[in-house]
């Protein structure tokens, strides 16, 4: 059994880029589970419902769990009470990791912190996981906190301590982004549209505009795998 766990982020980008048939289709060839948490649920799901501006996508999102593309934690025997409370703690964790001033600075939210819970709980159970994820504050604190701290304070124009026994619940952690999905969708043969190295080109930049952070020179990187 394998897991990819979806973050909010991921599958806003795949539903406003209008590949939510190439995250089906990914499903397909994929052996193991799509899953999202209950607080990825909120803020893609049930939240969105309620705004009219984003309730297109949140219906299409909705269709993925409807039709157990996407599933919960529960396909897994995993309580969605414990997911959540461990989400407290981890998020506890985060946003005390960086102080200015005295002050801790906010890194994570609920959805992201969760995905990180599960994907522990997960890891746990041997169950080989990945977070797709496209927010890079999320994936910079599990891979290089270091350079996490640098880009906070050059945002911030402050210096930043580190509580850096905070770093090793943070380790361990595998991340995809949205466009390297596409990429592999791609390379798959998935994608419907076909015109070279153009459509990469444009499913990459799409992706990028929507929200994935990536830049510029690692859309050329990925273009040159080919």
């Amino acid at each position: 059994m394998k897991a990819i766990i979806f973050d909010s982020g991921t599958l806003i980008s795949f539903s406003m880029s209008g590949l939510i048939g190439e995250l089906k289709k990914l499903k397909k060839i994929f052996d193991g589970k799509f899953l999202i948490t209950k607080e990825v649920k909120k803020e893609v799901i049930d939240k969105p419902l309620t705004i009219k501006r984003f309730e297109l996508d949140a219906l299409k999102i909705k269709q993925l769990l409807d039709e157990k593309i996407l599933e919960m934690p529960s396909s897994l025997k995993i309580n969605d009470g414990f997911v959540e409370n461990k989400t407290k703690e981890i998020l506890d964790i985060a946003n005390n990791t960086f102080i200015s001033e005295g002050k801790p600075i906010h890194l994570i939210d609920f959805g992201e912190a969760s995905c990180l819970v599960l994907s522990k709980i997960l890891t746990e159970k041997k169950i080989e996981n990945i977070i797709a994820i496209d927010e890079r504050t999320t994936r910079m604190l599990g891979e290089k906190p270091e350079n996490l701290m640098k880009l906070m304070e050059s945002k911030l124009h402050t210096h930043l301590n580190s509580r850096k026994e905070n770093y090793k619940h943070f380790n361990g952690f595998n991340f995809i982004r949205s466009t390297e999905l596409v990429y592999v969708a791609y390379k798959k043969d998935l994608i419907d549209l076909k015109d070279g190295n153009i459509i990469l080109d444009a499913l990459l930049y799409s992706l990028k505009l929507k929200g994935a952070a990536i830049s510029d020179d690692e859309i050329r990187e990925i273009k040159g795998m080919k």
